[in-house]
């Protein structure tokens, strides 16, 4: 392991101190904090989770809008010991209150919107002390950081489940080390940096924005939603070096004319994750930002944020898109891979990912959860990343598609499965399927049912109260029945094919009306 990277997490921002202690840290719209405010608030916090549950914090719940309480609360919960469990305020109650009992959270470290979520969490039986800015402004201090193993846990994400419970990641020290020990001889970023934070704290890629820019002194910046409007104007206005995103973001970006040729003056590095990043939208986010590196990353929160990468070159890359996607690179190194038919055998040339190595999750909160994607082959633990790829005679990888039922939505990985559990659970509905169709190369769910007729209002008041807002399906389709292929299996390529067609047709929400499939 390199020796300027050890093994805590904490450690990074640790450098970024000893390099800018008084550089801002941060700054969200006028929140702002220096790298030493921030240590010093870090420290306070974790004395007091430490005298809130004595000994070491099992888990400590960040429910927190980005800003200084949840920055502060995630290095005081690293600082402490704990495993940090960042919590979205917006997300539902019920589901919540899963994340935190899976996670075994000891104390939730609060902003006001997560004040008035954890009220809701209280009344449903959830009994955690609450700590706010203020009731976590006084009292000792801890006087470091405490030590950790590199296998104790630094944080835990969810992900979507089959059956509506989200699934817990826990990432360890030992993961995240030899993740930023990699980046830090792959960029060069310093205390000039200025990054972009526009990922949400419960999306993986949110870590590499903090600890990369703290790692180097540099600040990071969060990225409101009005921002894309006028990207260039707000990047040149915050200095902005590094820009980190969804692929969506570029065709919001160009609709709104921001990527003339040369609009993005202020990058020098341009990373998207979370989707397939399309070759056209490379080509045109390049010629924005001429002066910056453009790098399409890919990796399943259970490797880590990120486990592979390809760096763009506008002379070569376009030539090596495969239906119109940038590859997605090599596999880091460290790591073994493979490609697998549909059997669970080895091939060379294209089939789904296995990928092992240092990065790779211990495994899921529940065990139960691990059957189908840890795979014990050859004395080693593989995760199936369930995407199907094409390797290139370079060494490169392509991705080609997802080989089962999960598809990436503005960015979340969500098996449709769970939207399928759910929208059986409002009233009314007998059965339903989620298929996926695109447009303007997103995900978007489409839902088929069965049962009732109902207004799509009456599934999105249901909805709402399981799934995270971005998650709730606009398109609904009332049949009488699922149709079934030959196989006596329900008709899934026939509904995407219609979900195609009603996408494209209609590009609004609502409900499509009975059609050819089974109704009338």
């Amino acid at each position: 392991m390199n020796a300027d990277y050890p093994a805590p997490l904490y450690a990074y921002f640790l450098r970024g101190l000893a390099m800018a202690p008084d550089r801002p840290a941060f700054r969200v719209g006028p929140d702002t904090a220096t790298y030493a405010e921030l240590h010093r608030a870090a420290l306070r916090w974790a004395g007091v989770l430490l005298r809130s549950a004595p000994c070491r914090p099992g888990a400590v719940g960040v429910l927190a809008d980005k800003g200084g309480t949840a920055y502060a609360g995630i290095l005081a919960g690293l600082y402490a010991g704990a495993a940090v469990v960042p919590l979205q305020p917006d997300f539902p109650a019920s589901r919540t209150r899963q994340m935190i009992e899976a996670a075994g959270v000891s104390a939730l470290i609060v902003d006001d919107r997560g004040q008035k979520r954890a009220e809701e969490l209280r009344a449903q039986g959830v009994d955690v002390p609450v700590l706010s800015p203020d009731t976590l402004g006084g009292g000792r201090a801890l006087a470091a950081p405490r030590p950790v193993e590199a296998t104790d846990v630094a944080y835990v994400l969810f992900t979507s489940g089959s059956t509506g419970r989200p699934k817990g990641v826990p990432i360890t020290h030992g993961n995240t080390a030899h993740y930023f020990g990699l980046l830090a001889g792959r960029y060069d970023f310093t205390p000039d940096d200025v990054f972009s934070q526009t990922f949400d704290l419960t999306f993986d890629c949110a870590m590499f924005d903090l600890f990369c820019a703290w790692a180097a002194g540099a600040t990071a910046v969060g990225v409101p939603s009005h921002a894309y409007g006028h990207l260039p104007e707000f990047l040149a206005e915050q200095g902005i070096t590094v820009w980190f995103s969804t692929p969506s973001a570029i065709p919001l970006v160009r609709r709104t004319g921001g990527l003339a040729p040369g609009a993005l003056p202020t990058l020098r590095w341009s990373f998207f994750a979370g989707e397939a990043l399309k070759c056209a939208d490379s080509v045109d986010w390049q010629r924005a930002a001429s002066g910056s590196v453009l790098e399409n990353l890919y990796g399943p929160t259970e490797l880590t944020i990120t486990i592979t990468g390809h760096r763009w070159s506008p002379e070569t890359s376009p030539g090596q898109c495969v239906n119109g996607l940038s590859p997605i690179g090599r596999v880091h190194p460290g790591h073994g891979h493979l490609l697998v038919d549909d059997a669970g055998r080895p091939v060379s040339h294209e089939g789904e990912l296995w990928i092992t190595g240092p990065q790779l999750t211990p495994g899921y909160l529940d065990p139960a959860d691990d059957k189908g994607r840890f795979v014990e082959r050859d004395g080693r633990t593989w995760y199936n990343t369930g995407d199907r790829v094409r390797a290139a005679a370079d060494g490169e990888l392509v991705y080609l598609g997802r080989a089962d039922a999960q598809v990436q939505v503005h960015g979340w990985r969500v098996e449709l499965a769970e939207i399928d559990h759910a929208v059986r659970g409002v009233a009314g509905v007998a059965d339903a399927v989620t298929v996926s169709a695109e447009n303007d190369g997103t995900a978007v769910p489409v839902v088929f049912y069965t049962g009732n007729r109902l207004a799509p209002t009456d599934f999105t008041t249901r909805l709402v109260e399981t799934l995270p807002a971005g998650l709730v399906p606009r398109h609904y389709r009332h049949l009488d029945e699922l149709p079934l292929n030959p196989n006596r299996k329900v008709d899934r390529a026939g509904l995407r094919e219609l979900a195609d067609g009603l996408v494209r047709k209609r590009g609004r929400a609502g409900e499509e009306g009975r059609g050819a499939l089974g109704g009338r």
